[in-house]
């Protein structure tokens, strides 16, 4: 899990500037004692430091079984701790002190993030995926379908390139582009950052395309108002089953590429069954940016809850 992985070392960029070091969020390991260690916790490796890669601890060969947590089944399971994850030297209970500590510090910035868009009218969607799914070309069309009925503002995640950011200006919508080097997500910290770079019009749309991941993105908020998840059909029906964090943290699920479907092995009644096994409450669309299926009801749902987020003088002013 990326809040025990230190994945977030990367250098953060906004539109291919390097964040000042005093906007830099923390790195887990570096920035505070709490993210350390403690004095006389185990460790394969003691307090010496890391080997050098390819090297085994010293215990390794009969540490390994005794440690390896394996289910009925006889697989390994490293998801059945109390932090649902494993990290090389870590306890299960330093590694919950360390998700704890993380999140609780994003969740802070977030509510931040969600007041300032509330008091905007701003109505802010999280689009989450697998790399691949088409989240960038379902924004384009979105965009070019709401042109001149709503503003819209896009925030892109990726961990290199401004490639989707010049792929979103080209509509005509400003994007700003987050690069987060070797981060597999965006945070809060990174998206109120954005805020204070992008003129985002009141009353209006704001998307946020993060990281192509069906794994981190799932545990941080944004602020916005609901996530979004894309599943393609290209990948598989049972990534709601492989991913379930993510689709359960999600309001929407957009079943993408349909007008693939008739070229593939792909059960979309399995698909639907399986997301909803994870989250019940779950909506399901389903649309094809190529051939414009499904996107009435897409645009629709977007329109609602712009009505929704809308500041009450926007609405009492709209209907004078």
């Amino acid at each position: 899990m990326c809040t025990v992985c230190g994945c977030g070392s990367g250098e953060l960029r906004y539109n291919g500037q390097p964040a000042s070091q005093r906007d830099k969020p923390a790195r887990p390991g570096t920035t505070s004692q709490a993210f350390r260690p403690r004095a006389g916790d185990a460790s394969p490796w003691g307090q010496a430091a890391p080997p050098r890669a390819g090297a085994r601890p010293p215990d390794a060969a009969s540490t390994a079984n005794a440690d390896a947590p394996v289910d009925t089944a006889g697989r390994l399971d490293f998801g059945s701790g109390p932090a649902h994850a494993h990290a090389p030297g870590l306890s299960q209970a330093q590694m919950v002190r360390i998700e704890r500590d993380i999140l609780g510090k994003n969740d802070l910035l977030a509510a931040a993030n969600r007041s300032w868009l509330a008091t905007r009218g701003i109505l802010a969607l999280n689009l989450v995926s697998s790399p691949g799914s088409g989240k960038t070309t379902l924004l384009c069309e979105t965009i070019t379908r709401l042109a001149g009925a709503v503003p819209v503002t896009v925030i892109e995640g990726d961990q290199q390139t401004e490639f989707d950011a010049e792929r979103i200006r080209a509509t005509g919508a400003p994007a700003l582009q987050i690069n987060t080097g070797k981060g597999c997500h965006l945070d809060a910290h990174m998206v109120g950052e954005a805020f204070r770079r992008l003129h985002i019009a009141d009353d209006s749309l704001l998307l946020i395309e993060n990281v192509g991941n069906l794994v981190c993105p799932a545990a941080f908020d944004l602020g916005e108002a609901h996530k979004v998840v894309i599943l393609s059909v290209t990948e598989g029906e049972d990534k709601p089953l492989k991913y379930p964090d993510m689709f359960a943290a999600a309001d929407l699920m957009l079943l993408s590429k349909t007008d693939l479907l008739p070229h593939l092995r792909f059960d979309v009644a399995r698909a639907i069954d399986f997301a909803r096994r994870v989250n019940p409450r779950l909506t399901v669309m389903q649309l094809s940016s190529s051939t414009g299926e499904g996107f009435d009801a897409w645009l629709d749902w977007i329109r609602r809850g712009l009505a929704g987020a809308r500041r009450p003088t926007a609405f009492q002013e709209s209907r004078t």
